[in-house]
């Protein structure tokens, strides 16, 4: 079965401070889009590894720790645990061991949306 998810969307209420954050604990680059009623920072690209997303502030965009969780791959979770607070966010589960599906911590980003972090040590 192919993977359906093609393009997800995190709420933010300060752009530039969620781009500064994605940017420091994943190294992204980013492209910035701005329609009639949207900001966003795009990152990701059609035939790359992985789901293309954006950063996105709207009037009705609500960033939210309860829903839905989107997880970034990393080479390994702690290193990105070890920027998250100096980037602005807040640790609420560390490291955590899943056996053989590898390790996955969850984090709250400067906005106050919960993502989480999976790699395989």
């Amino acid at each position: 079965m192919d993977n359906p998810v093609q393009w997800f969307e995190i709420a933010t209420t300060d752009l530039e401070r969620a781009k500064d954050f994605y940017s420091t604990l994943f190294k992204l680059d980013f492209q910035f889009i701005e329609m009639p009623d949207s900001k966003m920072y795009m990152f990701g690209a059609p035939g790359l590894p992985g789901s293309s997303g954006s950063l996105v502030q709207t009037s009705e965009s609500k960033p939210s720790s309860e829903g839905t969780v989107v997880y970034f791959t990393c080479e390994d979770v702690a290193n990105q645990l070890a920027q998250v607070e100096g980037a602005g966010g807040k640790i609420v589960i560390p490291k955590t061991d899943i056996g053989e599906f590898g390790f996955f911590a969850h984090v709250i980003d400067t906005e106050g949306n919960r993502i989480g972090l999976h790699s395989n040590v």
